[in-house]
């Protein structure tokens, strides 16, 4: 008689070598900074952390120098370490397959720990480019260019120490900015809001309803 294999055995042995890989040389080396990166989003994304624009990479010194300029360090590394991850599992999947010895599979993982490094690189200065453009990094004037102007709030909510919104300048092209508002007013994703003010020293906006800023009802018009 034949023996049968247990049912699910097929994907506990996926998942086993799966795990395996993400923790061999080189792969494991990211699997950890991966695993930070998505903790970090998952803060972000609950309203926990905010993304700010002041963490530009032009601050970061590791970062800069790489041409990654015009988005905040986090996107940047972010971006390093997916890629850096992604490239190293498929070539440390590759070299299981084929039965190197101790030192070849050694020197070989290095090979593949250089090419996630440069790929990673690749492919993140080709994403941060064009994305570049959501943040602002002018100066101080061009963003007061932005008061007066409507914008489309992008977070759950807007509070006085957190929140962000889309809004597009003269030219046409457009800026995801930190806003606040000193109020309780909701302001939720995809609402309009009315850019009032600029904080030079905290580096973003103050923000209110658009449908209160055109209210004709004096008791509803701009906080002073």
């Amino acid at each position: 008689m034949g023996v049968k294999s247990l049912p699910g055995t097929g994907e506990g042995d996926a998942v086993t070598g799966f795990v395996g890989t993400a923790l061999s040389f080189p792969t494991v080396l990211f699997s950890f900074l991966l695993l930070v990166v998505v903790g970090y989003w998952l803060l972000v994304l609950t309203g926990v952390l905010d993304l700010g624009d002041d963490l530009d990479v032009d601050g970061v010194p590791g970062l800069a120098g790489l041409g990654l300029g015009g988005v905040p360090a986090t996107v940047a590394f972010s971006l390093l370490v997916a890629v850096a991850w992604f490239v190293s599992l498929a070539g440390t999947a590759l070299l299981d397959g084929l039965g190197l010895g101790a030192a070849a599979r050694i020197a070989v993982s290095v090979g593949v720990l250089v090419v996630a490094l440069v790929c990673s690189w690749l492919v993140t200065r080709l994403v941060v480019v064009p994305l570049g453009r959501f943040f602002p990094t002018g100066t101080e004037s061009s963003r007061h260019a932005f008061v007066g102007r409507l914008c489309t709030i992008r977070t759950g909510r807007v509070t006085a120490d957190f929140g962000q919104a889309e809004v597009t300048a003269a030219d046409g092209s457009s800026a995801v900015v930190q806003v606040r508002q000193p109020g309780a007013e909701p302001l939720r994703a995809g609402s309009s809001a009315l850019i009032y003010d600029y904080d030079v020293e905290g580096e973003f906006f103050w923000v209110m309803p658009a449908d209160i800023a055109f209210d004709s009802d004096p008791s509803r018009q701009l906080p002073m």
